[in-house]
């Protein structure tokens, strides 16, 4: 019998944001990560911490993953320690990006063995985490998906993408390119804009007012880059890994990525300039450098 109504395995920078909303909610939650700060963490937040993700599992029926990569993924659910070999876990809720392939992949080899894998990536970053404002892409069998969006609505808003795993995946893939392009234009006209003469903040305040306004224009920029604290809380290697994973997607289907080629380029420059751990919004220094021109706002004057 389970003791817990959810087992949430990764309490990272959105993980434990998304578990703590849960625990608020009135769920019973018990927690895993492999880093000792981030169970303390969970556990500050009045939830049972596992010394595994097996551990966790076992004592819930609902497993929800908030993961970095695919390979950890797959590794959590179908790897020696995996949990595929526990009892509980019915039903798998993947938050993470991993791509569609990897989704019904998972999916197709859980199935046989009496497991469920909703795919349910999401979008919105540590903010969204926190205030509960996530854009939650949930595919999966339907009557399985339905049961637990009332859950999944305390994290944000739930969009029903389709009936089978990987389409989720796929809507998640197409979000990122498309914000991360907005944020790379968003770089490019800033600087060019500042070498000009232009004031940073003026030039955002026109471009929210017109037609340039962007996700990055209404608050990467403002938020994260003018200030210069790039504190937006994505890593240039995560975005680079989403990036990759939409391009070959368009490789398969045939579908030609001119413009989204080529902000995969700069996302890869970027990490491999400045590092894998800098912030995504940090590809404007990039920018910069090569324009030698820094944007700022009046706050981090």
């Amino acid at each position: 019998m389970s003791v817990y109504d959810f087992a949430f395995v990764g309490l990272g920078t959105m993980g434990l944001p998304m578990a703590g909303r849960l625990i608020d909610a009135g769920y019973r939650v018990v927690g895993y990560d492999p880093q000792p700060a981030r169970r303390d963490a969970m556990a500050a937040r009045g939830a049972l911490v596992a010394g595994s993700a097996q551990e966790a599992a076992v004592q819930a029926p609902v497993v929800m993953l908030s993961l970095p990569t695919p390979e950890v993924v797959e590794d959590v659910i179908c790897g020696p320690s995996g949990l595929v070999h526990v009892e509980g876990a019915a039903v798998i809720v993947d938050l993470s990006t991993t791509g569609p392939d990897v989704a019904r992949a998972l999916a197709s080899r859980i199935a046989p063995l009496g497991r469920t894998l909703l795919d349910c990536p999401i979008s919105g970053g540590e903010e969204g985490a926190k205030d509960g404002t996530l854009a939650l892409m949930l595919a999966g069998p339907t009557a399985t998906a339905e049961a637990l969006v009332p859950a999944l609505t305390h994290l944000g808003k739930v969009f029903l993408v389709g009936d089978a795993a990987g389409q989720g995946q796929t809507m998640k893939l197409l979000n990122n390119l498309m914000s991360t392009c907005a944020l790379a234009i968003t770089s490019e006209t800033m600087v060019l804009g500042a070498k000009c003469g232009l004031d940073c903040d003026m030039m955002l305040e026109v471009f929210n007012a017109g037609s340039g306004r962007n996700t990055a224009t209404a608050s990467k920029f403002p938020k994260h880059v003018l200030t210069r604290s790039f504190d937006f809380g994505m890593p240039i290697k995560l975005s680079s890994k989403d990036a990759r994973l939409c391009l070959e997607l368009a490789d398969r289907t045939g579908v030609p990525m001119v413009i989204g080629s080529a902000v995969r380029q700069l996302l890869n420059i970027t990490r491999d300039h400045l590092g894998p751990d800098v912030d995504l919004t940090e590809i404007v220094r990039v920018i910069e450098e090569w324009g030698h021109q820094e944007v700022k706002g009046a706050a981090a004057r």
